[in-house]
């Protein structure tokens, strides 16, 4: 085998990987990508699915550039993307109701500095795709701190 043939042979099997593992969630009462839902466990039935608009009310992103990397937690863990591009930060502030900040890749490119987030593996409609890290998602579930005077994380 080849050095690509590899490389073709490791994306397979994490799409598969993927794929298996939103399988799961959906079969566990978690939500389809596509936005209907499942079949819901009795908890997850009591329990109403959380909108972009009121996780970004709930975190209180103080900056433009937290509130890009707010909206991408929001899209890889309440709307089951495994990356997310342009287009669809976007569109998730759009559905919370917030104007979409004038230039969202120097948000994201603010977000990749802190090692907030990084490039996915793959592109996603033709697009550059990017995941949260570990301490980016660390970061949004502590809580934003309050900028200092003169940087915004």
């Amino acid at each position: 085998m080849t050095k690509d043939d590899n490389k073709k042979l490791d994306k397979i099997l994490a799409a598969l990987n993927s794929l298996t593992a939103r399988v799961a969630r959906i079969e566990a009462g978690g939500h389809a990508p596509n936005g209907t839902s499942g079949k819901l466990s009795a908890r997850a039935a009591a329990t109403k699915m959380i909108s972009v608009r009121e996780f970004l009310l709930e975190h209180s992103p103080a900056t433009d550039v937290q509130r890009t990397l707010a909206v991408g937690y929001f899209l890889e863990k309440h709307a089951d993307m495994a990356s997310f591009n342009k287009t669809d930060l976007e569109k998730g502030y759009r559905d919370a109701r917030e104007s979409p900040p004038s230039n969202v890749n120097v948000n994201v490119n603010m977000c990749i500095k802190h090692g907030h987030m990084m490039e996915a593996d793959e592109k996603k409609a033709n697009k550059t795709a990017w995941v949260l890290t570990r301490r980016g998602e660390e970061f949004v579930l502590g809580g934003f701190p309050k900028p200092r005077a003169a940087s915004s994380s």
